[in-house]
């Protein structure tokens, strides 16, 4: 059903659970995409000194991610391409989307309700659902 699948990561513990969603609706031939953003926002607010050390820890943390998801897809048996891009993450992540033709991005959140749930609209996950192009199947990681 799904040629191509988007796994944005960010390196948490609740990545192993999107896999294993991402990896349900796969079929024999499909296609994962890992990509790691590293948030631009986090190396502006650094101090001039700082920066180019925020962005060298950002990219290995990134690297770690997308290793994960290369030894989980791999071991699934379909093919896997990983890509760490700077920016800001949802805009990132719906602009790799659009790109790659991608047909799903599979991608988690922590399950708030109530008042909780309203305040984290700004989320990258909710923000991905609002401006992207394609379904974005959203994990429960709590």
């Amino acid at each position: 059903m799904y040629d191509t699948i988007l796994v944005p990561t960010d390196g948490s513990s609740g990545t192993a659970a999107v896999l294993d969603h991402a990896l349900a609706v796969a079929e024999e031939g499909t296609a994962v995409h890992g990509l790691y953003v590293v948030d631009r926002r986090h190396i502006m607010a650094a101090d001039d000194e700082s920066k180019a050390e925020v962005r060298r820890s950002m990219q290995e943390e990134g690297e770690r991610a997308l290793d994960d998801v290369t030894v989980t897809v791999e071991d699934a048996g379909l093919a896997v391409t990983t890509v760490c891009r700077e920016g800001i993450p949802h805009r990132a992540v719906v602009k790799y989307a659009r790109e790659r033709g991608v047909d799903i991005v599979v991608m988690g959140t922590h399950g708030r309700t109530g008042r909780q749930g309203v305040e984290a609209l700004g989320s990258t996950t909710e923000r991905v659902v609002e401006n992207g192009s394609v379904p974005v199947l959203v994990v429960d990681i709590d």
